[in-house]
């Protein structure tokens, strides 16, 4: 690996994971609600996905203002009640649009990273 090739890596993946991660977010909430730190943990385990809270909370109280998600608070057994967020029916209907969309989007780009494309116009 070159010198700043880490870099590179961590800023395309850091462009991408922008990209993604709200509708990874709303789809984490697709069977049931969820805390914020349960959303940060699932986000974690994946790997590829780990962000932050400074990342996380912000997202989500975009989502409630957009009435993607719905919140209710809950206590806990284990510490202060915690914010749960749920998917609103507007919230579900971007998930399943998003769905509908990501296998042509992510089609799309594998085949551009599969094999060289020759150009069918002029050089510029």
């Amino acid at each position: 690996m070159e010198p700043g090739d880490s870099t590179k890596q961590a800023r395309a993946a850091a462009q991408l994971r922008k990209g993604v991660l709200e509708y990874c977010v709303l789809a984490l909430m697709r069977d049931r609600p969820r805390y914020g730190v349960e959303l940060l943990h699932a986000l974690e385990d994946s790997g590829t996905l780990a962000t932050s809270q400074g990342t996380v909370y912000p997202l989500l109280s975009r989502l409630r203002r957009d009435d993607l998600v719905t919140t209710t608070w809950q206590e806990s057994t284990s510490g202060p009640p915690r914010r749960y967020y749920a998917l609103t029916d507007s919230g579900r209907a971007a998930l399943d649009e998003f769905t509908r969309v990501w296998p042509g989007f992510r089609n799309a780009v594998d085949d551009f990273l599969a094999a060289p494309h020759h150009s069918t116009g002029d050089p510029a």
